[in-house]
């Protein structure tokens, strides 16, 4: 089969053949029909994240038909449309899977980042984290729900409780969280990268109350904020920007130092707390709920070829919503 493999931070992805993986115990064997790309695959490509398994095949926003089934899978049928996360496996016994927060598990691994992922015709995923695509969806509509999607969603919730809220970064995981607090009656407010009109037009455009740059002070007092991009300094600002009581999410699984700030700023109640991963629970939830409002992906396609150009596009912000790379 043909796939994207990567050998190291500094290096492009190269095409190779390699062998077809087949299903192990628990494991499906998959077509990948579509796999998107994400700001965390900039981040194991740029070396951010520095424990991948290499050579590697990265992506881990994966739609795929499976083809065949490993040793003591059931649930699952031949043929049938499932997506794979970031997530990929966990211990199944420590204390935080136990307690439904395998996100959190100190063996956890993750789909092409310590597993061969999506940027290939086929791969393998353990059924326990494979979950149904809902109806309604293209493959390439679906697959920003699987990351952008399920870790956006994850950091909403820690702030569904708030009339006003802040998208730090409005990327492919904020174009899609915006529509589940409108859906739910909530004001949005959109910070970008300085300059990126484009970004603030798209914000605007899907229902935001206002948008404008990332190091602007928020025209009114926020109750919660979201911070998607990377960038540590947004920390301060955002603190800035909630009221007392508030709370700013980091959303990100990597992000630049944190300044120091005064006190003042974080004094009053304000909370600043991080979200790690997802869990099977995220999947079940929010998958069924962006099939009813329903969540609207902008997508745009690359073929599997074209990889590396997709990541500079993303690195350089020169689209609004979504990559998706389809083989």
């Amino acid at each position: 089969m043909k796939a994207m493999l990567f050998h190291g931070p500094g290096q492009p992805l190269a095409m190779q053949d390699v062998p077809i993986p087949q299903a192990g115990p628990g494991q499906l064997q998959l077509r990948v029909t579509a796999c998107g790309i994400c700001r965390t695959d900039l981040h194991v490509v740029d070396g951010d994240l520095r424990e991948p398994v290499l050579p590697l095949i990265p992506g881990h926003q994966i739609v795929a038909e499976v083809t065949a089934m490993g040793e003591g899978v059931d649930g699952f049928a031949i043929g049938e449309r499932v997506g794979v996360p970031w997530l990929g496996g966990s211990c199944a016994h420590c204390w935080y899977c136990r307690h439904g927060k395998e996100n959190l598990c100190d063996e956890a691994r993750y789909t092409g980042y310590q597993i061969n992922g999506g940027f290939a015709e086929y791969t393998v995923a353990d059924a326990h984290y494979c979950f149904p695509i809902p109806q309604g969806y293209t493959d390439i509509q679906a697959a920003p729900l699987l990351c952008a999607g399920l870790i956006g969603y994850r950091s909403y919730r820690l702030v569904e409780h708030c009339a006003t809220i802040g998208l730090y970064g409005f990327g492919a995981a904020a174009h899609i969280l915006i529509q589940v607090a409108r859906h739910r009656g909530q004001r949005v407010f959109a910070f970008t990268r300085e300059g990126d009109t484009e970004a603030q037009q798209f914000a605007l455009q899907l229902g935001a109350a206002w948008a404008g740059d990332s190091n602007m002070d928020s025209p009114e007092p926020l109750e919660g904020a979201i911070i998607f991009a990377p960038a540590g300094e947004l920390v301060p600002q955002a603190l800035r920007a909630v009221r007392r009581g508030g709370r700013v999410v980091c959303a990100g699984i990597h992000m630049s130092d944190i300044p120091s700030f005064p006190y003042e700023i974080l004094w009053g109640e304000r909370e600043v707390v991080s979200v790690a991963n997802l869990t099977r629970r995220d999947g079940e939830e929010f998958l069924p709920l962006a099939a009813s409002i329903p969540i609207e992906t902008t997508v745009h396609r690359y073929p599997l070829e074209r990889a590396n150009e997709a990541l500079d596009d993303l690195r350089e912000g020169r689209f609004s919503g979504a990559a998706v790379l389809v083989p």
